[in-house]
C-alpha cells in the first residue's frame, strides 16, 4: 500500500494519468475562429456568431475564404485606420482567419457571367458561408453572379476594398500556400487610407509601386499622427493654462513647443538647445511661476508627455525623409 499522502488540491499520480491533456493552444480560440485549409481540418460545424463575416479573396492562382468580424469594416474612421492594421503580419493573423484555399488551372472560368460559379468554388463557398452572415467580395461583377447563382447575401464597398487591400498586403503570410507572385494586373487599387496619408506628405505612387518599405514608413507616420491627435486636446489645454498663469500667449504654438514649455518649468537645465523657440523672457517667467503650476499639473505626467512628443517628433522626421526617398526611388525605377 502506498503510504505517501497527497494534499487534497494535488491529484494523485493515478488520477493524473487518467486525465486527458488538451493540445497546447486548443482553448485559446473559439471553434469559429480556428483556421483550416483543404486537408487541414474536417470541422464542418457552423456555430452561430452574430458578428461573423466571410470574405472571398482572389489570389493570383485561385481563391481563398476567410472569416473575420463584420465590425472590422464598420465605423466612421474605418477608411482612415483599417489599412494600418494590416501593415504587420502578426496583427493581420488576429483580424482574419483563413478557412480554405483552392487553386484553379483556369481561374477566369471559376466565376463567369454565363456559366455562373463552377462546382469546386461553389462547394468551398457553401462550406464556409453560414445562413446568417454576409460574403464580402472585391469585384462588383462577382456579387451579382454569386447572389444570382448561390442566393447568398453579399457586401461590397470602400470599406471592403480596404479589407481586401490589407489581406493582399499580408498575402504571403495569410495564404502561405499561394506560390505565385502578384502581377500588375493582380494588384488592387491602393488603399484609400494609405493614399490619403501619402498625399499629406506630397507622395503619390501607383499601386504596383507600393513596397513593404513604403508601407512601413507610412505606418510609422500614421502612428506619429495618432500620438499627436491623442495629445492635442491636453496640450492645447496646457497652452491655455500657461496663458492664464504666466500671461504668455500660446496661440500658434506647435504641440511640441507646448510640451517643451512643460519641461522648461521643472527641468530647465535639461532642455539644452531644444527650447530655442521659446524666448528667454518667457522661460524665466514660467520658472518664476513654477509653484503655481504645481497646483494645477502633475509633474511626472507632464514630463512623460514631453518625452513622448519628442520621441514622436524624431520618428516622424526620420520616416518622412525615408518615405520621400523611397517614393522617389520607386518612381526612378518605374521610368
Amino acid at each position: 500500500m502506498n503510504s505517501r499522502c497527497y494534499p487534497p488540491f494535488l491529484p494523485s499520480p493515478a488520477k493524473k494519468a487518467k486525465k486527458a491533456r488538451k493540445p497546447k493552444g486548443e482553448a485559446l480560440l473559439p471553434k469559429w475562429k480556428m483556421a483550416s485549409s483543404e486537408g487541414w481540418s474536417k470541422l464542418d460545424a457552423k456555430p452561430y456568431h452574430p458578428d461573423l463575416m466571410a470574405v472571398l479573396f482572389e489570389t493570383p492562382s485561385g481563391f481563398a475564404i476567410f472569416h473575420c468580424c463584420a465590425s472590422l469594416i464598420q465605423g466612421q474612421d474605418v477608411l482612415e485606420v483599417l489599412w494600418d492594421q494590416f501593415t504587420k503580419n502578426y496583427n493581420a493573423y488576429r483580424l482574419v482567419w483563413l478557412k480554405q484555399f483552392k487553386t484553379f488551372e483556369d481561374k477566369s472560368s471559376a466565376i463567369t457571367q454565363n456559366a455562373g460559379v463552377n462546382k469546386r468554388l461553389t462547394q468551398m463557398i457553401e462550406r464556409w458561408h453560414y445562413p446568417w452572415i454576409k460574403l464580402a467580395v472585391a469585384k462588383p461583377e462577382y456579387k451579382e453572379i454569386i447572389e444570382k447563382c448561390l442566393n447568398i447575401s453579399w457586401v461590397h464597398g470602400p470599406a471592403v476594398m480596404e479589407l481586401m487591400w490589407g489581406i493582399q498586403n499580408c498575402m504571403q503570410c495569410l495564404v502561405p500556400m499561394e506560390k505565385k507572385l502578384l502581377t500588375e494586373a493582380d494588384c488592387l487599387p491602393i488603399s484609400q487610407g494609405l493614399h490619403t496619408l501619402l498625399s499629406r506628405y506630397a507622395c503619390v505612387v501607383k499601386p504596383e509601386m507600393v513596397s513593404e518599405q513604403i508601407v512601413n514608413a507610412a505606418s510609422a507616420l500614421f502612428w506619429c499622427e495618432s500620438v499627436e491627435k491623442e495629445n492635442d486636446t491636453p496640450l492645447r489645454s496646457l497652452g491655455c493654462l500657461i496663458k492664464r498663469v504666466s500671461g504668455i500667449n500660446c496661440d500658434g504654438w506647435s504641440l511640441l513647443k507646448i510640451a517643451t514649455a512643460m519641461k522648461v518649468i521643472w527641468c530647465p537645465e535639461e532642455i539644452g538647445d531644444s527650447c530655442e523657440e521659446i524666448s528667454e523672457k518667457e522661460v524665466s517667467r514660467m520658472i518664476e511661476d513654477r509653484d503655481k503650476y504645481d497646483v494645477y499639473l502633475d509633474k511626472c505626467a507632464c514630463l512623460r508627455t514631453y518625452e513622448s512628443m519628442m520621441s514622436t517628433h524624431d520618428v516622424m522626421t526620420r520616416n518622412e525623409i525615408q518615405l520621400k526617398f523611397l517614393v522617389q526611388e520607386a518612381k526612378s525605377s518605374e521610368a
